[in-house]
């Protein structure tokens, strides 16, 4: 579980009282509207990938702010679209189960598109969610100053950069939140394990080094974790669908690989204040998107507990510290 390095405050000052406050806020909206920067500012630390490209996220990513007597446990979710394929239905369900599960949900839409459809519409429910919902608009600092003030007077805008937005948002969602002990301790800044987050990075490397589509049909895999060694050992595999595409991942004399490794390698050291030494191999695992097995594999729910073996090959590139 991640842990802040160093405290940053972040949330409107309020002083510590008897009933502390302790919820969950899921980040919902359509691909691309600015969740997981907003999940990376309200945290502090860079837990959730960012990308220019759409459905970058694809299982929740929970971040954690601890301010006074209040936390935050926010879930950025996968972008709600119409699925094209099993992983796509996949990623729509969980994000649909998880924003049932909160104590409120942040319906996130950006502000030069105000106003926003009904998230029911967006998320193309046949009823609006049973739990609280506010619109938040994102992206605000991309308004003209008129526009702004035009949008404030009537909705929440933020902007990943622009601290009295973030306060002003803490402050809403803090009146929503249930009086309750703090479920994590002060300092926690995510649930998932560290495995988790090297997966993470990896596929964030890939949507910024890889061509169009080849990241969506990229994934990664951790088979070896080290965590006691100085640096820490990780040993990674790295799945694509195609043989053909082995070839672009590696990279002219192993460049994009290392490249990949490189980047994921930085993204570690930050969350976990250590040297990391990442080795990475490529495999191609035919179809997986579409394989309910493989999903499971990669941990995305399903009926089925087998993964298929897939066709692989070892690539000679390591890429290290």
């Amino acid at each position: 579980m991640p842990r802040r390095q160093t405290h940053q405050s972040l949330g409107p000052k309020i002083l510590p009282t008897m009933s502390p406050r302790t919820g969950h806020v899921a980040l919902a909206g359509a691909p691309n509207v600015g969740k997981s920067t907003l999940l990376n500012a309200l945290v502090g630390q860079h837990l959730a990938i960012v990308s220019a490209k759409p459905q970058a996220t694809r299982l929740p990513v929970t971040g954690i702010r601890t301010e006074d007597d209040t936390q935050y446990i926010f879930h950025d979710l996968p972008g709600l679209l119409d699925p094209a394929y099993l992983l796509q239905e996949r990623m729509r369900d969980l994000a649909l189960e998880t924003a049932g599960n909160m104590d409120l949900v942040l319906y996130l839409h950006p502000a030069s598109e105000a106003p926003a459809p009904p998230l029911e519409q967006i998320a193309r429910l046949t009823a609006p969610l049973s739990v609280p919902t506010l619109t938040v608009y994102t992206k605000g600092d991309l308004l003209t100053h008129e526009q702004l003030a035009a949008l404030e007077a009537q909705a929440l805008v933020v902007a990943a950069d622009w601290q009295p937005s973030l306060e002003r948002l803490l402050a809403r969602v803090r009146s929503y939140l249930p009086e309750r002990e703090f479920v994590y301790e002060p300092d926690d800044i995510g649930t998932q394990p560290l495995r988790f987050f090297a997966v993470e990075y990896l596929r964030e490397a890939a949507f910024g080094l890889l061509g169009d589509e080849l990241p969506y049909s990229f994934t990664a895999e951790v088979e070896e974790f080290r965590e006691a060694e100085r640096p820490i050992y990780i040993r990674a595999t790295l799945f694509v669908e195609r043989e053909s595409q082995k070839g672009i991942v590696i990279g002219r004399g192993g460049a994009t690989i290392r490249a990949i490794g490189a980047h994921a390698r930085a993204r570690l050291e930050d969350l976990l204040g250590a040297p990391v030494y990442l080795d990475c191999w490529v495999k191609a695992l035919p179809n997986w998107r579409k394989n309910a097995a493989a999903l499971t594999r990669f941990g995305f729910p399903a009926a089925s507990t087998s993964a298929p073996a897939g066709t692989s090959s070892r690539s000679s590139h390591g890429s290290g510290a």
